[in-house]
């Protein structure tokens, strides 16, 4: 049914100009579209709708995240941002807050402005 259907992915944001700010300046997303109720980026052919909200409530999980190679470069990039990797008790992240999986991929975790959580995972070789 949905198969050919284009996906989009969601988040929800408080403040437009921290919103755009950080998924247009920091991530290097397109703007779509800016209407009195969303912004949209696009995500390499996904459309990611930032939903403007009187409050949020970020879910305790990822709820957008890229994959990516070379993720250490990204987290580089990342942090000479200014952007914080997330770490969570229980997994052995490295330095730079990336974990290695079972199965060999890196993953790292980071917030957008509004405490949304978003990852980068690389595969495993």
């Amino acid at each position: 049914m949905l198969k050919d259907a284009t996906l989009m992915a969601f988040v929800a944001t408080t403040d437009t100009d921290a919103c755009r700010a950080f998924y247009e300046g920091v991530l290097g997303l397109d703007v779509i579209m800016d209407t009195p109720f969303a912004l949209v980026f696009d995500a390499h052919g996904t459309p990611l709708r930032a939903q403007k909200v009187e409050a949020v409530q970020p879910a305790p999980y990822t709820a957008v995240g890229w994959e990516v190679t070379k993720i250490a470069s990204h987290v580089q990039s990342l942090a000479a941002k200014g952007i914080a990797m997330l770490r969570f008790d229980g997994l052995e992240q490295d330095d730079e807050g990336i974990w290695e999986t079972p199965g060999g991929a890196k993953v790292v975790w980071f917030n957008d402005p509004d405490g949304n959580i978003l990852s980068l995972t690389e595969a495993p070789d």
